[in-house]
């Protein structure tokens, strides 16, 4: 698309929730459910992996979701663990169409335990105000580009970011008005902004 972006320029959802636990309880422990990018981040805090008895339960997202893994969460949340998610999503776009996304796999937990997770990831502002001073940003030269109004729109919103709605993804333009906020603009697509970024 033509942006040239560094790795050290990202802020995950991965990311944001280690900090968070990490930032709660330095140096604890966690049984985490998600891709290899979710352990690693809470590995670089200094997390260890502990499937007997964790402060947290962490659950990202994955395409790898197990039965097992459920089981064991609920069982360690009855415990005593906390639950804590990297994003409340539903869905999560394929080319085939949706899947299901960390969101929709906290709530099995959560109907199984009576616990609701805490969710470090967007719509949480935590998570953009963390990027801001991560990526050394002024929030007045700062933008958030999102595909939907729930999550992304409303935490730009709830940061103070001047916002952009892009229609290429889950949300169009017809659902911007069922919102009590408006993005600052709406575009088809990132491919509009390139001129601008």
């Amino acid at each position: 698309m033509g942006l040239e972006v560094d790795e050290k320029q990202f802020w995950t959802s991965a990311l944001a929730t280690a900090q968070f636990v990490h930032a709660q309880r330095p140096r604890g422990s966690a049984f985490v459910i998600g891709e290899v990018s979710l352990h690693s981040a809470l590995h670089d805090v200094g997390y260890r992996e502990d499937s007997q008895s964790p402060d947290y339960v962490v659950l990202g997202e994955t395409q790898n979701y197990s039965f097992d893994d459920f089981t064991t969460a609920i069982r360690l949340i009855d415990a005593g663990s906390h639950f804590v998610a990297t994003n409340p999503e539903a869905t999560g776009p394929s080319p085939d169409g949706s899947l299901p996304g960390c969101g929709a796999m906290a709530a099995i937990i959560e109907r199984a335990t009576g616990v609701t997770p805490y969710f470090v990831g967007k719509p949480n502002s935590r998570m953009i105000r963390e990027a801001l001073v991560v990526l050394e940003a002024d929030s007045n030269a700062t933008v958030m580009i999102g595909d939907r109004m729930a999550t992304d729109i409303l935490a730009g919103v709830d940061a103070g970011l001047e916002t952009i709605l892009v229609l290429s993804g889950v949300d169009g333009e017809d659902d911007v008005d069922r919102f009590p906020y408006r993005p600052s603009r709406v575009v088809a697509s990132v491919a509009d902004l390139i001129n601008e970024l």
